[in-house]
């Protein structure tokens, strides 16, 4: 049986302080970080219980939200200002797990969510990820779910959550607590591609603690939308999901955001396809052309190069959808 100890932190310097301990791990909803555990993937030596944070969210004069680390996903995918100004962080919530995990699970934990490569979960299989150096055995098994953009020889695994691509798609910025006080870093750079350290899911030095995400102002964020392509209706992970924000000015497209979950080791910012769009006019054989740019360097493995058609055909999809809704 495993042993540990817990602690309930009533304020971010409290957190850091226990949190920062050797073993120690931040414990929010346990929608994760239980399983893991269960599984002994994780093996704690003291749980900082984090869900005492704020969970505030709160409107900003300049139109951004500040989100505490501690909301949970329900009551962040149900805010009026997220449904009116974020929508695609909405239904990315809402596609991402029952409703009885979203009232669990939080902001920040859902952030630091592990992938759920069944390859990392299986102790019989060598994993990077959860022993260093043990090598990949997706690389030559069945690795129909796996990346296809950003993996190394050492990893292949994907990230799980639908919010993250969401967030990535709205250039969040991300603020964190550690030992030299409060920092903020954008979202974007919070995940890292795995190279030769897929063990390391972040750029978070150890101890550091999420405690909130800044949405900024988006001119084009209420025409936004998230699409997610799964093997089963509701309850399965991606195999590709695709977050997005248009602005048009007449018939070309002004601003342009897009991100994809389901295909890297980390939420994906297609800043290729992006690059490719603005400017030119909004049509479907330029949003095909865009996605396909974007996909150009994917490189898929034995069972998952539908992945990379999947993709562009759902990116040009969602743009045609954005296209045809009222601003």
């Amino acid at each position: 049986m495993m042993s540990f100890t817990y602690a309930r932190a009533h304020d971010a310097l409290e957190a850091f302080r226990l949190g920062s301990a050797p073993g120690a791990k931040y414990l929010g909803g346990g929608t994760n970080l239980v399983d893991l555990m269960r599984e002994t993937i994780e093996q704690p030596s003291t749980l900082v219980d984090v869900t005492g944070l704020t969970s505030e969210i709160e409107e900003r004069a300049d139109g951004s939200l500040l989100i505490g680390a501690a909301a949970r996903n329900t009551a962040l995918a149900s805010h009026r200002a997220v449904r009116t100004r974020y929508p695609v962080l909405a239904r990315a919530i809402t596609a991402g797990a029952s409703a009885q995990i979203r009232n669990m699970a939080t902001v920040g934990g859902n952030m630091l969510q592990r992938t759920r490569c069944s390859y990392f979960y299986d102790d019989a299989a060598r994993c990077n990820k959860r022993s260093p150096g043990q090598g990949c055995d997706a690389a030559e098994g069945f690795n129909r779910n796996h990346a296809i953009l950003g993996a190394s020889s050492s990893c292949f695994a994907t990230h799980p959550s639908d919010m993250c691509v969401a967030l990535a798609a709205l250039d969040a910025v991300v603020h964190v607590r550690g030992t030299n006080g409060e920092r903020t870093l954008p979202f974007a750079e919070l995940h890292r591609l795995p190279d030769d350290r897929p063990d390391l899911d972040t750029r978070l030095a150890p101890g550091e603690l999420i405690t909130a995400v800044e949405l900024p102002a988006l001119k084009d964020g209420a025409r936004s939308t998230y699409r997610k392509v799964r093997d089963r209706a509701s309850y399965a992970f991606a195999l590709v999901s695709v977050a997005a924000a248009l602005e048009l000015d007449g018939d070309r497209v002004k601003e342009v955001r897009i991100a994809l979950g389901g295909v890297a080791h980390k939420p994906w910012r297609a800043a290729k396809a992006e690059q490719a769009l603005r400017g030119q006019p909004a049509t479907a054989e330029n949003f095909h052309a865009a996605a396909a740019a974007e996909l150009a360097d994917a490189h898929p493995l034995r069972d998952n190069a539908f992945k990379v058609e999947l993709a562009r055909r759902t990116i040009a999809a969602v743009l045609g959808e954005l296209k045809e809704m009222k601003a």
